[in-house]
């Protein structure tokens, strides 16, 4: 019996069991993108996986509904693969260890997934049941979202013939999300050079930080560990003579960095410790709500390596203390929106150089050009090169759309109350697949899921069932 088996809805929780077996974070989906292609061929569905490793998979309409509109319903395959410190999981190699506790679903030690296996749990659920009433069905199944959307980005849409799009991939219940920010992926490298340096080797570590979802959580105030990270260096720096050996911290451009690490070495130790220890009663106070339990360690340590020289180290501080990092601007037009944001997600050091990379976010394409070249002039002006691997432009919102319409309708008859209807401040793939398909009326929605991205996710069960529940009613109504 699985861990998942007595909970309802019983198909959609079975199948989203099912995935949460199966390894797949992002750019290692293949095996999920091969389950899928699996479940069409055993149920005689019409498929295609396509080189990317996309999947969509047909379904005619019920009886009554063989001449409705086509919907597409749509999530990706792939997670945020992290885990805490100690887990000794092999994320590529190895399913998650679920469990229930109360009203949620989580998994040991790792993220769980639910952001986006839900969606596709929905999708598979109705893919198989002979009892649901809807018109003809495009599930498509996307990879690599959380890294650029890629999937989304490669895929060929000229035999889609949808109308609509059921989007299942927010993270909050009762909201209608109906436009999001378009986002830039920027990598920094600065190339540093090397010199012997008589100090004492220290390491120099941020940790105990919250971490988040970059563009959903970008408006708490959360502390970047990069971002500290380099005012700690600049700090120690101010007390003494400082060399960089390594600096490294966060895993994904696309979460907010829990914790940093640095090897230096520094002419006076005392000093050092001194400038550390101030700092993180500062950090203390600063962060005393949106993450209490901020911390600065400094201790002496081994490494082989050798420093950097005073310019490399200076310009690699420089550029951590000043990045722009955060909320940039808050929408006049809708209450409580973020405009445009940028997260320092991942720093590290390859060799002679240290890259940094960061998620810009915006609904105002010409704000995020202004905050990427904001991002490339620092790093030009410390002598470095920026790379843009991916872009994508906005959703925008229709004033006139019918999916909202029939949506906001069916959400009355399940919740006897209005939905939340909201702009989002995070990717989604309503953007890239409205651009290749220009008719496509697009909504998406979600049930509550908690701390997405951190070991910390959590899926609410009650949540998921009226959100399916929504879902069905949804289809049922668009005839």
């Amino acid at each position: 019996m699985g861990v998942l088996s007595e909970l309802e809805p019983k198909a959609v929780f079975r199948f989203f069991e099912e995935l949460c077996a199966i390894p797949h974070g992002s750019h290692h989906t293949k095996a999920i993108s091969d389950h899928l292609v699996a479940f069409a061929r055993e149920r005689g569905l019409k498929y295609r996986q396509d080189e990317t490793n996309n999947v969509i998979i047909w379904k005619a309409g019920t009886p009554g509904y063989e001449n409705a509109p086509v919907v597409m319903l749509q999530g990706h395959m792939d997670m945020v693969a992290e885990k805490e410190s100690d887990c000794p999981k092999d994320m590529e190699k190895e399913g998650l260890d679920i469990f229930v506790d109360g009203d949620v679903v989580g998994a040991h030690g790792t993220t769980l997934g639910g952001d986006d296996g839900i969606a596709v749990a929905m999708a598979m659920a109705i893919l198989d049941a002979d009892d649901i009433p809807h018109g003809p069905l495009e599930c498509l199944f996307t990879v690599d979202e959380e890294v650029g959307m890629i999937g989304a980005r490669a895929l060929d849409a000229s035999d889609l013939k949808a109308k609509y799009l059921m989007n299942i991939d927010s993270e909050v219940e009762k909201v209608l999300t109906v436009s999001c920010a378009g986002s830039t992926r920027a990598v920094c490298t600065l190339p540093v050079k090397r010199a012997p340096f008589d100090g004492t080797v220290c390491a120099l570590g941020v940790d105990g930080l919250m971490g988040g979802h970059s563009g959903e959580e970008i408006h708490k105030g959360l502390a970047n560990a990069n971002i500290l990270m380099g005012r700690a260096l600049t700090a120690i720096l101010n007390k003494t003579e400082l060399r960089l050996l390594t600096v490294s911290g966060g895993a994904k451009d696309n979460a907010i960095p829990r914790d940093a690490a640095a090897i230096i070495a520094v002419r006076d130790l005392a000093a050092a410790e001194e400038a550390a220890k101030e700092l993180g009663e500062e950090l203390k106070n600063e962060y005393r709500t949106a993450d209490p339990k901020v911390r600065i360690r400094l201790f002496p340590t081994k490494s082989e390596f050798v420093p950097m020289d005073e310019d490399s180290t200076r310009r690699v501080a420089t550029f951590l203390f000043c990045a722009p990092n955060g909320v940039q601007m808050m929408s006049a037009e809708v209450p409580g929106l973020v405009q445009t944001s940028l997260n320092l997600g991942q720093v590290f050091t390859d060799g002679d150089t240290v890259v940094s990379r960061f998620m810009i976010r915006s609904s105002v394409n010409s704000q995020a050009a202004e905050t990427t070249g904001k991002v490339i002039a620092l790093t030009r002006a410390l002598g470095g090169q920026v790379e843009i691997p991916a872009a994508y432009s906005a959703w925008q919102y229709r004033p006139d759309s019918h999916l909202r319409d029939v949506m906001v309708e069916a959400f009355r008859a399940v919740y006897g109350e209005e939905p939340k209807i909201e702009a989002l401040h995070a990717g989604l793939e309503c953007g890239i697949l409205s651009g290749k398909m220009p008719e496509l009326d697009c909504i998406s929605f979600g049930p509550d899921l908690t701390n997405i991205h951190t070991p910390r996710e959590r899926l609410h069960i009650a949540s998921t069932q009226r959100t399916w529940l929504l879902a069905l009613e949804t289809l049922k109504r668009l005839k």
